[in-house]
């Protein structure tokens, strides 16, 4: 009997399909990614070719597959952007290109649908409260803007389902790839009619759907043939990107936290309780049972982003993280609010727009970059503080993954304003690894997803700890100056987004 000793995370980001194959200790031997490009064909929108992500994940897993005999593959578990979704007919064809998380189109449709739901009952049955990047409001506006196309449609289906039925020939996803779309009633665990009845969808045009970690199918001989996979091997139920980020960097047990800082910047904390408030979304966790209460900043590292490309000219990042790391906490008066992309926990609100105060004659670029990322660090405690009170325990500590962790001002000044410990990854893909750990226990490499996750994981060594002085004045700050501002302007900023429509 061959060993199958590996398996494959498929990782289908929004700028790239990921492939790597993984030992039982957690070592990525093998790699393969492709690019994705995104569509924006007015402000606001973005768009993706479904088939690219076949393609590319067709790509990916060509190249990582090569570099292993296939024989040592055990199981495949893909992870993918989130809310994410594409319309296609009865052949699985696309008809139209995906619409991505980060698309803003359906904003204006939030009130309408709002009134099919009193009070927070749509937030107590998903998890999640309206907003504009679920899949629910999109589905709404295809409804109301491409009547024809949607009169067509077969099937609704996520990154992962798509991917699936390209892979096994069956229309399944996970639960945690089905819960971020608002359509999912999270305290059953199933498609909720009364949703899909809002937007005038059947339950048939849905996946089905499985709890994480579940064998879904098996990769049939034209996928093998086109994947360069084995057919029959076992593809498993696994949960959005984010969720799977925190599983891959071992958050599953109480008082653990991730925090992702990437394009969007998301915090999640780990729950073995369902629980939901405006400050955070509730998401399923790795395994059956636990969820993940996350907090995210849609703007996040996007912000740092439009910073370089309006202000960075011939100075690159770095040289403004040495500059920055010279200025005192607080920025010399410059206080920054991050919603440059809306906002959603605490105050759900699709036309929020960015904040900076305090600026004077001596400000320079090198402020204004430090104070975003003093923004970011402010909000992320907006964001901890309410979820320890929903929690009634604190977070203990957080474990940092994406591209902003290797910035060291950046963790320094998150450790510095949530006073707490931050913990870095030894992993860049922990998403992929997550995945990869879902499907070691699904066929038996562990005994369970937590054993799993506690063997294939590995952290550094050396915590970024809080500066006690720092930490004292950023703490006079957030309380004094931040989490006011928005409060207080927001009136102001809804009339704004009204008189420039």
């Amino acid at each position: 009997m061959p060993i199958r000793d590996l398996v494959v995370g498929v990782d289908c980001s929004t700028t790239a399909s990921k492939a790597l194959v993984w030992s039982a200790q957690g070592s990525a031997v093998a790699e393969g990614r492709a690019a994705l490009p995104i569509l924006t064909p007015r402000a606001g929108w973005h768009e993706q070719s479904a088939d690219a992500w076949w393609e590319a994940t067709c790509q990916a897993l060509k190249q990582a597959t090569s570099a292993v005999p296939a024989q040592r593959l055990a199981a495949l578990c893909i992870t993918h952007q989130r809310e994410t979704f594409v319309p296609v007919d009865a052949g699985g064809v696309p008809l139209r290109p995906g619409i991505l998380w980060m698309d803003e189109r359906a904003a204006a449709l939030l009130p309408s649908l709002e009134e099919h739901w009193e009070g927070d009952s749509f937030h107590c049955l998903t998890g999640k409260a309206l907003s504009a990047n679920l899949t629910i409001a999109k589905i709404a506006w295809l409804r109301e803007y491409e009547p024809e196309l949607f009169a067509r449609v077969d099937k609704y289906l996520d990154v992962a389902a798509f991917l699936i039925e390209r892979l096994t020939g069956h229309c399944r996803t996970g639960w945690g790839s089905a819960d971020p779309g608002g359509l999912f009633d999270m305290t059953h665990d199933a498609w909720a009619e009364t949703l899909l009845d809002a937007v005038g969808i059947r339950r048939e045009q849905l996946p089905e759907a499985f709890p994480p970690g579940a064998i879904i199918g098996q990769v049939t001989a034209t996928a093998a043939s086109e994947t360069g996979l084995p057919a029959g091997l076992p593809v498993v139920a696994g949960v959005g990107d984010g969720q799977s980020g925190g599983l891959g960097v071992n958050v599953t047990a109480p008082g653990q936290a991730y925090l992702t800082l990437g394009t969007s910047v998301v915090t999640g904390t780990f729950s073995e309780q369902y629980v939901v408030d405006p400050a955070f979304r509730t998401m399923y966790g790795g395994r059956k049972g636990t969820y993940l209460l996350e907090a995210p900043l849609l703007a996040g590292g996007y912000t740092i982003q439009w910073f370089m490309e309006r202000f960075g000219g011939a100075i690159s990042q770095d040289d403004f993280e040495r500059e920055a790391s010279q200025l005192p906490p607080g920025s010399d008066g410059l206080v920054l609010v991050p919603y440059w992309n809306s906002v959603l926990g605490p105050y759900w609100d699709a036309d929020a727009s960015g904040i900076v105060v305090g600026w004077r004659g001596h400000h320079r670029p090198v402020h204004l970059y430090r104070a975003i990322l003093e923004g970011i660090a402010f909000e992320l405690q907006l964001n901890t503080l309410g979820v320890e009170a929903a929690i009634g325990r604190p977070v203990e500590s957080l474990v940092a993954v994406g591209g902003g962790a290797r910035s060291k001002l950046w963790c320094q000044i998150i450790a510095d304003v949530l006073g707490k410990p931050l913990v870095k990854s030894s992993t860049n893909e922990a998403a992929a690894l997550g995945a990869g750990i879902l499907a070691a226990a699904a066929v038996g490499l562990y005994p369970d997803v937590p054993k799993a996750a506690a063997a294939m994981t590995h952290l550094q060594s050396d915590p970024v700890a809080p500066d006690e002085s720092r930490r004292e004045r950023y703490a006079r700050l957030y309380e004094d100056v931040y989490r006011h501002l928005f409060p207080a302007l927001q009136p102001y900023l809804r009339q704004l987004a009204a008189c420039v429509r």
